[in-house]
């Protein structure tokens, strides 16, 4: 009976042992699991921000693309409304030097036009002053037809008209009118011998020419 009972209590005492060793593995296997959990919440939460900042760059680079592609659109215009300005700029500058040219050149025409009908009156004058004595030239109406003379070829002067020079000088078929041909032995050959009508300049433009006898 004693030797069963020994048995018995040697039993427990092995399944106690067993037991305890069971335990205690338990034990430290929830402790490493506890380890384990508490070393891996971070980097589960590392690795939880790392794929919410890859979802959300996406967006963010979208954004961007969106807000780039609209500045781009607004610069083009901007470029766009600043070429067109210049352009129309350009144009209103060459149309207002065409104007100021087409106005200038009528205005030289109109002026040109008006010396043309004077220029006979002056030489009517002329031609009067020319075929009076000395004595008549000494009488105050011939005095003071000669200063309204002199008064209307200052006038003329002033606006740009200028006499021709043609006696004595070369004859330049751009200022003279030969109506006649003289020949003479002398070296002095296309030399302007004779003028029959005074020719006038307004600015660097004819208004009539000379009329001369031309030496050949």
């Amino acid at each position: 009976m004693e030797e069963v009972k020994n048995e018995q209590e040697t039993a427990k005492e092995e399944v106690e042992k067993e037991a305890g060793k069971t335990a205690e593995t338990a034990g430290e296997t929830s402790e490493e699991r506890e380890d384990k959990a508490a070393s891996a919440a971070p980097e589960e939460a590392a690795e939880k921000e790392e794929a919410e900042n890859e979802e959300a760059a996406p967006e963010s680079e979208a954004k961007e693309k969106k807000k780039k592609k609209r500045k781009d659109k607004r610069d083009e215009k901007i470029e766009e409304l600043n070429d067109r300005l210049m352009r129309n700029l350009a144009e209103f500058e060459n149309f207002r030097n065409r104007s100021e040219k087409e106005k200038s050149a009528m205005f030289e025409i109109g002026a040109k036009s008006v010396v043309e009908k004077i220029l006979p009156v002056v030489d009517n004058l002329e031609r009067g002053f020319d075929g009076l004595s000395e004595e008549e030239k000494e009488t105050p109406f011939v005095k003071g037809i000669e200063a309204v003379y002199k008064q209307m070829m200052t006038a003329l002067e002033e606006i740009g008209v200028t006499p021709i020079e043609a006696l004595g000088q070369e004859f330049n078929p751009n200022l003279h009118n030969a109506v006649m041909h003289d020949e003479d032995d002398s070296e002095e050959i296309n030399k302007v011998t004779e003028e029959f009508q005074k020719g006038y300049m307004y600015k660097d433009s004819v208004v009539r020419h000379s009329m001369v006898k031309v030496l050949n």
